[in-house]
């Protein structure tokens, strides 16, 4: 009898919810984090100077489940910096769920589109190329950091950390007026999914809950017949190379919902 005792204690240990889902979404305290993918540039109602949107996926998430609090202090423009200094007292032990799209300000991702939209192939490529030199030199510490203080400002917390999309479509021949070339879609391509490829591992380190949302958005790259993303747009240009209203409700979304299933 004696030695069914610990076997009891741990299978009733098991069945107890932890953080976030000890309780129902009407019951949680949910913060967003995190740049313009979080904060919703390219969605409709964007305001302020961080341009944020309630048809973002965190507004939209906290519509359809009524959280008990929400909070978005994520904002357009973001490195990993930026949040630490002025995001993160956003966060207590009271709160149950963190989202955060977080990196790629950090490793120029609008310095390198718009330096891929004026020059040739080769210096688009060599553009890149300089991007994933810093995130593998300078990144690894900064997400270690970065998620470590997340979860020490909040460490009941469930803390979803969300990826980017493949931006574009690599097989359409035409993109569009200024449109990248197929050559320069690869490049960035290629630098989203290693990019995608550290966040994960990073966050996954820290035991936070990763949702890659490539599966989500694929078919609906720029460029492609059915685009969920941007391109080069010209009123408001803030909006280029972002998640439209669609992007946010049936990629970004679905990806947070699943993360949390």
């Amino acid at each position: 009898m004696k030695r069914l005792v610990p076997v009891l204690v741990a299978a009733i240990i098991l069945l107890i919810p932890t953080a976030a889902h000890a309780a129902a979404p009407a019951d949680w305290d949910y913060v967003a984090l995190g740049d313009s993918y979080s904060s919703g540039v390219g969605a409709p109602g964007q305001s302020g100077t961080c341009l944020r949107s309630s048809n973002a996926y965190p507004g939209l998430w906290a519509a359809a489940n009524d959280p008990a609090t929400y909070k978005s202090v994520a904002c357009s423009g973001a490195t990993t910096d930026d949040l630490r200094s002025s995001q993160l007292s956003a966060l207590t032990a009271a709160t149950d769920l963190v989202s955060v799209t977080i990196g790629g300000n950090d490793v120029g991702f609008a310095p390198t589109i718009i330096t891929c939209t004026l020059v040739g192939d080769s210096a688009c490529a060599a553009k890149v190329d300089e991007s994933l030199e810093y995130l593998r030199d300078e990144m690894p510490a900064k997400f270690t950091a970065t998620y470590a203080e997340i979860r020490a400002k909040a460490p009941n917390a469930t803390v979803v950390v969300l990826g980017y999309p493949i931006l574009f479509d690599e097989a359409a021949a035409s993109c569009g007026f200024a449109g990248m070339s197929i050559p320069k879609r690869k490049s960035i391509n290629k630098g989203a999914r290693e990019l995608n490829a550290a966040i994960r591992a990073y966050a996954q380190a820290a035991g936070f809950t990763w949702s890659d949302v490539t599966d989500e958005f694929a078919g609906h790259g720029i460029c492609g017949a059915s685009p969920w993303l941007h391109g080069l747009t010209v009123l408001p240009p803030t909006n280029s190379f972002h998640p439209t209203a669609n992007g946010y409700r049936y990629g970004y979304l679905p990806a947070l919902t699943a993360a949390l299933a």
